[in-house]
């Protein structure tokens, strides 16, 4: 079934994405005032936006960093399709494995890890090399993140 995101995100279904993203724990009185509608207005509004899977959830963003996880990486796994579902077990339930990625090319997976240090990497290399070889990149620094997904109704018109 196609998804009409027009049918969501007029301009005020934007602007209630553009304000949530930027703080989630507005009160539907303060969201309504900002986007013009009232609150039980934006209530609706963002009800529906969440039954159609456009908002899938709200979460407080924590700082690795700050919980002493200092060292990311990019971890290339290549291996085998029986090992596929191994793979993604071990990323599911291992703190340190923030996102998973299944790609094409010459790897499989890449996985964005974080490590209290060199030594913790090493070790979270090691169990990853148990499926298959690896090649790993230390992240100096990150330049850029978009952790939010913001469109403009010009956005939805050119897709």
């Amino acid at each position: 079934m196609p998804f009409d995101a027009q049918k969501y995100l007029d301009e005020v279904g934007l602007a209630i994405l553009k304000e949530l993203q930027h703080d989630a724990r507005l009160s539907y009185s303060e969201l309504g005032r900002r986007v013009g509608l009232s609150a039980p207005a934006v209530a609706e509004r963002v009800r529906r936006l969440e039954d159609a899977g456009i908002i899938t959830g709200y979460a407080a963003r924590v700082d690795p960093a700050a919980l002493g996880y200092t060292v990311n990486a990019l971890i290339e796994l290549t291996t085998t399709p029986g090992q596929y579902a191994k793979v993604l077990e071990y990323a599911e339930k291992t703190l340190e494995v923030r996102e998973c990625y299944f790609v094409t090319g010459e790897h499989s997976f890449v996985a964005r890890v974080v490590a209290r240090s060199i030594p913790h990497l090493q070790r979270i290399i090691q169990q990853l090399s148990l499926f298959g070889p690896t090649r790993t990149s230390v992240v100096l620094s990150t330049p850029l993140i978009k952790d939010t997904f913001a469109l403009e109704a010009a956005d939805l018109a050119e897709g």
